[in-house]
C-alpha cells in the first residue's frame, strides 16, 4: 500500500511546476501527474504556461485544460441507464405509503433521505469503481439506518425522534460524500470538490424544478380546456415522482456537463456575500436599537444555525472564484468582514443557548444546537484567521478552503451522536 505525505498547497504547486517542466516531452508522465492531482496540475501549469507556451506539447495541454464543450453531453448509455433505473426506484420509494398501510406522517419524516441519497451514493461508488468491501460496508450502513430510524418509538412529541429525523439526512449525505471521493478521505481537494458539487446540484435541481413547474402548469391548463380534471392524479403520481428524481437527474447533468453550472454557484455567492454582510450588520444594529431580547426566542436559535451554514457556503463558493482567477484584496476583505460579523452574531446566539440551559437545564434540542453552534464557531474562527493571514501576508487562499474541508469530519461525528446516541442518552424523550 502506498503512503502519501501531506505537502502544503503552495509547495505542492511549486513541486508540480518543476515536474511539468521536466516532463514536458514525456506524455505518459504528464498524464500520470495530471491523474494524481488534476487541480494542482492545472494550477501549476497555468503558473508556468507563459514560459513554455512556445512548446507544442504545452499548447496541446493548454487547450485540454481549458476546453469547454459547448454542447450538452448525455454521457454513455450505461450511465444514462443507471440514472433512469435510480430515478424509477426513487419514485417507487416516495410512493411507498400508497402501496402499504404505513401512514404518510410516519413514513416521510423518517425516510425522505432514503429517496435520493442511496441512489447518489451508488452512482458515485459505481463511477469511482470502489471495492467490493466498500460496497458491502455502504450497503450495510444504509440498511441499518433504515431499520434504526423506523424502529424508533413512534412518539410525535419526542425531541430525540425529531432530532434524529433532522440529522439522519446529514449523516447519509456524508456517506454520499465518501463515495464521491472514492474513499480518498485524506484528499482535501476531493472534499472541496464534493462541497462545490452540492452548490452546483442545488442550482441544477432548482432549474429542473422550475422547468417542471412550468410543464405542470401548461399540462394542467391544456387538460382543463377539454374539461378533464387530472390535478389529483398528476400531483400524486407525476409531480411527486418528478420531485424524487430531480436531484438524481441534476447530479447526472452536473457530472456529465460541469460547464453548465460550474460558474453559477460562485457568481451567486459573490453577489450575495455583500448583501448578507449588510443584512447582518443592520440586524446587529436593530437588536441593539429595538431592545428585543433574543435569549427567550427559540426560533432565533434555529434560524441562526441555518444562517451559519449559509455563510460558510458563501465563503467557500466565493473563494472558488478567487482561487481560479487570482484573488482581489477587496473580495478577501469582504469575506473576512463577513466572517467576523458572523462570529459576533454567533457569540450572541451561543450566549442565548447558554442562558436557556442555565435557566431551564439541558434538553436534547438545546444540547444539539449548542454542539452545532460551537463547531461552526470554531470553524469560522479558523476560517477568519486564515483569511487574515491571506490579507496580511498573501498566504495561499487555498488554505482557507482547506480549513473548511478539514473540519467536515467533526460535523459528521456530531450528526452521528445526535442521530444514533441522543435517543438512548435521553431515553427517547
Amino acid at each position: 500500500m502506498s503512503t502519501s505525505i501531506h505537502v502544503p498547497e503552495k509547495n505542492a504547486t511549486k513541486i508540480m511546476q518543476d515536474k511539468i517542466a521536466e516532463n514536458l516531452q514525456q506524455p505518459k508522465q504528464l498524464e500520470k501527474l495530471y491523474q494524481e492531482n488534476n487541480v494542482v496540475f492545472k494550477k501549476a501549469f497555468e503558473n508556468i504556461y507563459e514560459d513554455i507556451k512556445h512548446d507544442t506539447a504545452a499548447q496541446i495541454w493548454n487547450e485540454r485544460l481549458h476546453f469547454e464543450n459547448e454542447e450538452v453531453s448525455w454521457g454513455n448509455k450505461q450511465e444514462l441507464f443507471f440514472i433512469i433505473i435510480a430515478s424509477i426506484i426513487a419514485g417507487l420509494i416516495v410512493k411507498f405509503p400508497d402501496y402499504t398501510s404505513i401512514k404518510p406522517e410516519f413514513f416521510y419524516p423518517r425516510n425522505l433521505s432514503f429517496i435520493a441519497f442511496p441512489a447518489l451514493a451508488a452512482y458515485f461508488g459505481w463511477k469511482n469503481n470502489i471495492s467490493n468491501r466498500s460496497w458491502v460496508i455502504f450497503s450495510l450502513i444504509f440498511i441499518c439506518s433504515v431499520f434504526y430510524i423506523n424502529l424508533l418509538p413512534n412518539n410525535p412529541k419526542s425531541d430525540t425522534l425529531i432530532l434524529a429525523c433532522i440529522h439522519l439526512p446529514f449523516f447519509l449525505w456524508s456517506m454520499v460524500g465518501i463515495t464521491f471521493t472514492g474513499n480518498k478521505l485524506s484528499n482535501f481537494q476531493k472534499r472541496l470538490d464534493f462541497l462545490k458539487y452540492n452548490g452546483d446540484l442545488i442550482v441544477m435541481t432548482t432549474v429542473i424544478l422550475i422547468a417542471g413547474g412550468l410543464l405542470t402548469g401548461i399540462t394542467l391548463g391544456l387538460f382543463e380546456l377539454i374539461d378533464l380534471k387530472i390535478q389529483e392524479f398528476y400531483f400524486k403520481n407525476i409531480v411527486i415522482c418528478g420531485l424524487a428524481a430531480a436531484p438524481i437527474i441534476a447530479t447526472y447533468l452536473v457530472q456529465t456537463n460541469p460547464q453548465l453550472v460550474g460558474k453559477v454557484s460562485p457568481i451567486i455567492a459573490k453577489i450575495f456575500t455583500p448583501l448578507v454582510l449588510l443584512t447582518l450588520v443592520v440586524y446587529l444594529i436593530a437588536v441593539i436599537v429595538s431592545g428585543k431580547n433574543p435569549y427567550n426566542n427559540r426560533d432565533f436559535l434555529m434560524i441562526f444555525n441555518i444562517l451559519l451554514i449559509g455563510v460558510m457556503a458563501l465563503i467557500l463558493f466565493s473563494l472558488s472564484i478567487s482561487s481560479k482567477k487570482g484573488y482581489h484584496q477587496f473580495n478577501i476583505l469582504l469575506l473576512f468582514a463577513l466572517a467576523i460579523v458572523t462570529i459576533i452574531v454567533n457569540g450572541i446566539a451561543l450566549s442565548a443557548i447558554m442562558f436557556r440551559i442555565s435557566e431551564w437545564g439541558f434538553t436534547p434540542n438545546r444540547l444539539s444546537i449548542l454542539g452545532g453552534n460551537i463547531l461552526i464557531l470554531i470553524n469560522l474562527l479558523i476560517v477568519a484567521f486564515k483569511l487574515f493571514k491571506t490579507i496580511k501576508s498573501k498566504a495561499a487562499i487555498e488554505e482557507v478552503e482547506k480549513s473548511i474541508a478539514k473540519f467536515l469530519p467533526f460535523y459528521i461525528a456530531w450528526t452521528i451522536i445526535v442521530t444514533f446516541l441522543f435517543p438512548f442518552i435521553f431515553q427517547f424523550k
